[in-house]
């Protein structure tokens, strides 16, 4: 069936092979660049972030290579309220968000799908490492690139109109492919990091948003150990960057285990403090029918982080997943994906774990 599909282009290889891939197919397809930022210079360095002049000239280039038309989406304000402000809250208030999920859940998937429909799109085309088998959301094929943990927070009804054409082919291939076709971003450096961040400097950004905000780092008894010029530069499971003025007693290293924006402390611990056997997710998004009563499956707990056999409650509005066997660094804010095998059965938010004594 021929569809009427919105290539999203970031100027990037994949969404240019992508979209190529979708016009071979027979699709009526029209290439758009979102315009993230009112201020296209400041969102890359070298291989850093994108949404630049340059990427926007990339696009355009791939999509008159390719032979269908092209525009530019202005979706900069957008972009700013509901992913760097929401990056910069979820900080401020002592958890870590994970941008590119807030970017897929708010700006490809809703603002880009709303506009792609009122217009007579059936359909988005992203490059994501991804595969869609009848509705349902599954791994893409190259490990190293899978892409579903970060398309998890979309819904259903998202999902019924989307494309992923490259989520059956390894990346190196796609290099390959987009030479043939003659697209000149197939040597391009991938974007990485976070895209709004153009030098990497994550403290940085926060600081000169949230100002300076001294406070103490205490260990798990309450001692102080150290001060730190805001709680929000920190995240659970960080060791780097603590600048402790007192040693742990036995002089192992002491990691970030808790952070606390109502009394602006940071409290430290071993290692072995990090382990968590049970999270509690909130807001659930699910891909396909709750289960009834508790359940078996893998979690995963950051994006191309490790999977963990688990067992999972729904209570409705939450989600109790009790792990197997401990898992470290689990910190609130980031996103929890529930599989069977390669299949998504759903996502939620991490709204807190439950340590273990060390």
């Amino acid at each position: 069936m021929t569809l009427r599909v919105l290539a999203a282009m970031s100027g990037g290889v994949d969404s240019a092979v992508a979209a190529a891939r979708a016009a071979e197919a027979g699709h009526d397809v029209t290439g758009v660049h979102m315009a993230l930022s009112s201020n296209p210079q400041s969102y890359r360095t070298g291989a850093r972030g994108c949404c630049t002049l340059e990427d926007s000239r990339d696009a355009r280039r791939a999509a008159d290579v390719i032979g269908i038309p092209f525009y530019v989406w202005d979706l900069a304000e957008r972009f700013h309220h509901d992913v760097v402000e929401d990056f910069v809250s979820e900080y401020a208030a002592g958890r870590t968000p994970n941008p590119c999920l807030r970017c897929n859940e708010k700006i490809k998937f809703a603002a880009l799908l709303d506009r792609a429909l009122a217009l007579g799109f059936d359909a988005v085309c992203t490059g994501h490492y991804a595969r869609l088998d009848g509705g349902v959301l599954r791994r893409g094929v190259d490990a190293g690139k899978d892409q579903s943990y970060v398309l998890a927070v979309c819904t259903p009804e998202q999902l019924a109109h989307a494309l992923f054409p490259l989520g059956d082919t390894a990346k190196a291939d796609i290099r390959l492919e987009a030479e043939r076709r003659g697209l000149q971003v197939a040597d391009k450096p991938d974007s990485h990091d976070i895209c709004f961040i153009a030098d990497g400097d994550t403290r940085g950004f926060l600081a000169e948003r949230l100002g300076e905000a001294p406070g103490p780092i205490v260990d798990t008894d309450g001692n102080k150990v150290g001060e730190h010029e805001g709680a929000y530069a920190y995240t659970v499971g960080q060791r780097k960057g603590l600048r402790l003025g007192t040693p742990a007693p036995d002089g192992r290293p002491r990691y970030v285990l808790d952070i606390s924006p109502v009394s602006n402390t940071v409290t430290v611990g071993p290692r072995e403090s990090l382990d968590v056997r049970e999270i509690m997710g909130e807001r659930p998004v699910w891909l396909d029918e709750a289960p009834a009563g508790p359940f078996d499956c893998d979690v995963q707990l950051r994006a191309h982080g490790e999977v963990h056999p688990c067992t999972v409650d729904d209570h409705g509005d939450a989600l109790r997943i009790r792990l197997d066997a401990p898992a470290r660094g689990v910190a609130p804010g980031q996103t929890a994906v529930l599989y069977r095998g390669d299949r998504v059965l759903a996502s939620s938010t991490i709204a807190e774990a439950a340590r273990l004594p060390a």
